[in-house]
């Protein structure tokens, strides 16, 4: 239904952002890959995609193209939904999806919360041959990193990923011990994700 959208950013998180269009509002839930992306800007372009439920309309929004159609990939995998498919792409980059499954790396992806040892295996199984196609120089891959007041950032961003607000506290405060230079939101709530 919508190819992409392009507007102000009246509001952002690590998860989600306000994306404002002739006066509309769009909630927007993205990916932290692309909100590294986007974390300086004031007005962006995010490729979109429309999740259709009997009871919910999400939109997904991505930096470029190819984040897009991986996404699109991962949800197509049985036992991967949107939510999933937005935690892989939160806690390995484009490139490194895509290398892990064309690699048959599924120790990589079993890294990534909520995938486990068959998941993983199905993931490579239905996307070697398609991902294997996909042109990675098309997908940008470095992340703008700024330094920013993280933790509080990192557990919002982790909560709304669906983690109970007490485990993540204490998954962020161990990273952070064990990182104490640790100054970027994305960087920590990759480990975090790494450590659940």
């Amino acid at each position: 239904m919508y190819a992409y959208i392009k507007g102000k950013i009246a509001f952002k998180t690590p998860t989600y952002i306000y994306l404002e269009n002739n006066g509309i509002g769009y909630y927007i839930n993205i990916s932290l890959n692309t909100f590294s992306k986007i974390e300086k800007s004031v007005e962006v372009k995010l490729y979109t995609y429309l999740q259709v439920k009997e009871d919910d309309l999400s939109l997904y929004g991505f930096f470029d193209e190819g984040e897009k159609i991986l996404f699109e990939k991962l949800i197509s995998v049985s036992g991967i939904g949107a939510t999933t498919a937005q935690i892989i792409l939160s806690s390995m980059t484009p490139k490194e999806i895509i290398s892990a499954i064309i690699n048959e790396d599924d120790v990589s992806l079993k890294r990534v919360k909520g995938i486990g040892a068959k998941t993983a295996k199905r993931v490579i199984l239905d996307l070697k041959d398609k991902v294997a196609k996909m042109n990675i120089d098309g997908i940008s891959d470095v992340p703008v990193r700024t330094v920013s007041p993280v933790k509080d950032e990192a557990l919002a961003a982790l909560m709304a990923l669906g983690v109970v607000k007490s485990k993540a506290e204490v998954v962020l405060s161990r990273v952070m011990k064990s990182n104490p230079d640790i100054d970027q939101v994305e960087e920590l709530i990759k480990l975090a994700l790494k450590q659940m």
